[in-house]
């Protein structure tokens, strides 16, 4: 007799709420709507004939049922991610997948990756850029580059960077007549901005240029004035076209210090808690491919820092 089980998505919505104990963050992991999430919730719950959440002041409580079920979930979760990368681990020709955000992807991994292709002829490489959070048990991805706080259960996590934030420009952009000598020249051109989830409970403390203006004493700049842009890689290309000043990660414009297209005017930077993290399951740690890719992306963030690229072997 078959087992007679609930739907994935909602078994998936309610591991991922549990873990978080919020349905926001649930709903942003699994790159579906709140809504979603919540629907999906109440089909298990309609399901299995219990509450599995309760709200106490605003704050998601698992019931005694909710989290009776919670680690057999989980423990069922990582068997068949287990099971899955065991398989796909098996299949030595296929390429090596690696996903990253867009603006990762186009403005560090892509001018990189002709190194390690050099230094490993034998390694095929497919690119997954996306947005997206992946599964990697059903997206067939092998690594992944994300951007947070480096807190993945059931993940090994590497941070690339130490990650800081700073206001970038085209050299030409700065005049006689409009000059960028000190922030409060900032008036005179305009802001480019990156959208995030910046008003979230989530993301409260995201860099944006509010945080940055009111780090420099400037607090009669708005700072929802100018340019916005739904990918960084969009907001750092529109500063090269001199189209006006954007704040960016230290990361994804090094490159572009280096070769002399952005310059910073400025010499604040801001720490944040957000930054790049290579990530992949803990069971494929010891793929051969795996292993080669992180040592390479680890070396050559390393590289950048220091200023320079690795050197041959």
């Amino acid at each position: 007799m078959a087992h007679q089980l609930p739907p994935l998505n909602a078994l998936r919505a309610f591991e991922s709420a549990a873990r978080h104990l919020s349905i926001s963050d649930a709903a942003r992991e699994l790159f579906v709507t709140p809504a979603a999430v919540s629907h999906q919730v109440k089909a298990l719950e309609d399901f299995v004939g219990t509450p599995l959440f309760v709200r106490q002041h605003r704050k998601l409580v698992l019931t005694d049922a909710g989290a009776a079920l919670l680690p057999g979930l989980r423990a069922g979760f990582e068997q068949i991610s287990d099971a899955v990368a065991r398989l796909r681990a098996r299949r030595s020709d296929r390429p090596l997948t690696v996903s990253s955000n867009m603006s990762f992807c186009s403005q560090w991994l892509i001018p990189h990756l002709d190194d390690f292709r050099t230094r490993h002829p034998d390694v095929d490489i497919r690119i997954d850029a996306s947005n997206a959070l992946v599964d990697f048990v059903t997206d067939g991805v092998d690594l992944a580059v994300r951007f947070g706080r480096g807190v993945y259960p059931g993940l090994i996590s590497h941070k690339l960077w130490h990650a800081q934030v700073f206001p970038v420009c085209s050299p030409g952009l700065p005049s006689a007549t409009r000059p960028l000598d000190t922030p409060d020249d900032l008036r005179h051109h305009t802001l480019l901005h990156a959208d995030w989830f910046s008003d979230d409970e989530a993301w409260m403390d995201w860099f944006d240029w509010r945080s940055w203006l009111l780090s420099a004493g400037i607090t009669d700049i708005d700072p929802q004035t100018g340019l916005q842009f739904n990918q960084t890689s969009l907001t750092i290309q529109a500063a090269i076209e001199g189209q006006g000043v954007a704040l960016v990660n230290n990361l994804l414009v090094a490159d572009d210090l280096a070769a002399g297209r952005l310059i910073k005017p400025f010499e604040l930077s801001l720490e944040i808690a957000f930054t790049y993290y290579l990530v992949y399951p803990q069971v494929a740690k010891d793929d051969p491919k795996i292993a080669l890719f992180r040592d390479w992306i680890l070396a050559a963030v390393a590289a950048d820092a220091a200023g320079s690229r690795p050197v041959e072997d």
